[in-house]
Order: structure tokens, then C-alpha cells, then sequence
């Protein structure tokens, strides 16, 4: 079931978003070589925890840290550990805040230091797809729209978007009706409407679309080897357009 939001529940959805936001910037000055994944979350938590939030992923379906770190052919999910980031390394943040009975969610790929042009394009590419996404959330479009707005600007520009997870609706829980795939066609789906509230999230790989779950029950990687990247928003859908809630600047 999808569940329209009242201004009221805006608000409190707004406040969990912009603690996400200012946590994904600062986690953008503190990311640089010769840091562990482990050093990201210790510094994500406590950045949330001084907002007035609480990290939303921390023991959500048993997941067993605060965010998500995952690093180079990582698509999602990878868990902070003793892993140094190296120059040339890129890194995908994926974070949850949760305050006052609503939940936010955003993610951002990080380079680290300097990376290779092929990097520079995939990451580039991944946030334009989910700013195309964004463009498509509009009243009386459909999810799909969405979807393959997503998917043409991925596919023009040679890489592919993995289909194994999606985006979806957020707001008391952090997961919520739609689903919202990278890709399909044009004009499927539930219609959007006004007080919707989405995580749109874009994973995109340089190579095939294929992933497969590590060992550890929980991390997502190409199944080719080659480099991964995802962005996420958390959105309202308004008649006057879409309010991006999770956005800083």
C-alpha cells in the first residue's frame, strides 16, 4: 500500500532527510586515503547522533552497522571494516537516519583521491541518471517513468543498471510501497501523486549488470569484477514538482 503523507509527516520525514544530507556532505571532506571503512561509520554515527538522530541501518533485517561502505565493485550493502581506502579507490556511502517516527535515506559515491577517468565518468553518469529520475517524479507520471529515465541515460552512455535492488517509498518505515527499479519501460506502474515520498537510487556498473551477495550474507558485487556506483535522494512529490529532501545545497 502506498501512503500519502499530511504536511506534518513531510516535516518530520524532512528533518531525518537533512540530517542524512549534512552527514553525506561532511562525509565527503572526511573520506581520503589511508582511512578504514570502519573510520567512515565511527565518524557517520556520530555525526547523526549529534543532530538528534539515531542510524537507521543498525540492526535493521540484522545488518550489523550503522551505514553501508562500500568500496570499488561493491554495489550496496558493503559493511565498515578494517579496510584502507586507497588513492584511486572510489566509495559508495549509504546511510539511513531515523527521528521522530520517520526515516531518511540518501547515498553518495565518494572518490578517493585522484581516480581514473573511467571512475570519474561512472560516478558522474550514476548522479545525472539519479537527477533524470528525479526530473520523471512527477504528479500523474507513472513509476516506470522513473525507471526508464534511469535506464536510457545509464545505457547511452555504456554502462548498465543493476536490477537485483531497487529504490522504494520511505517515511514511518524505511523501506515502504513503491518499489522503484532502475529500468522498464515508459508508463507502468502506480501513478504518482502528491505526498509521495521516495528513495530513488540509481546503481550503476561500468561492466554487466549481474551482481552476487559475498559470504557475508549482505554485501553486493559485480559479478564481472568491474566498478559500481549509487546515488539516492529522498523525495516528495508535489503539483509544483518534486522537493528534494535529503539535498544540502
Amino acid at each position: 500500500m502506498i501512503i500519502l503523507k499530511s504536511s506534518e509527516e513531510v516535516e518530520k520525514i524532512s528533518e531525518s532527510c537533512r540530517i542524512v544530507g549534512k552527514t553525506l556532505d561532511a562525509i565527503k571532506t572526511f573520506v581520503r586515503p589511508g582511512i578504514t571503512t570502519k573510520d567512515i561509520e565511527t565518524f557517520a554515527e556520530t555525526n547523526i547522533k549529534e543532530q538528534g538522530g539515531v542510524p537507521a541501518f543498525k540492526g535493521y533485517r540484522g545488518y550489523p552497522a550503522s551505514i553501508c561502505t562500500s568500496v570499488n565493485e561493491e554495489v550496496i550493502h558493503g559493511i565498515p571494516s578494517k579496510r584502507v581506502l586507497n588513492e584511486g579507490d572510489i566509495v559508495s556511502i549509504d546511510l539511513g537516519v531515523y527521528k521522530n517516527g520517520f526515516y531518511g535515506d540518501g547515498a553518495v559515491t565518494i572518490p578517493v583521491g585522484s581516480i581514473n577517468p573511467e571512475a570519474e565518468k561512472l560516478i558522474q553518469v550514476t548522479e545525472e541518471a539519479l537527477h533524470m529520475g528525479i526530473k520523471n517524479a512527477k504528479v500523474e507520471n507513472r513509476v516506470s517513468d522513473i525507471s526508464n529515465a534511469i535506464q536510457r541515460h545509464v545505457e547511452s552512455n555504456g554502462f548498465s543498471v543493476v536490477r537485483a535492488f531497487v529504490g522504494h517509498g520511505i517515511g514511518r518505515e524505511l523501506h515502504e510501497d513503491p518499489q522503484i527499479p532502475n529500468f522498464g519501460l515508459p508508463g507502468t506502474g502506480p501513478r504518482l501523486k502528491e505526498g509521495m515520498t521516495l528513495a530513488i537510487e540509481p546503481m550503476v556498473n561500468a561492466g554487466g549488470y549481474d551482481v552476487f551477495i559475498l559470504n557475508d550474507g549482505w554485501t553486493a558485487v559485480t559479478a564481472d569484477g568491474k566498478l559500481s556506483a549509487h546515488f539516492e535522494h529522498t523525495v516528495l512529490i508535489t503539483l509544483n514538482g518534486q522537493i528534494i529532501l535529503t539535498k544540502i545545497n
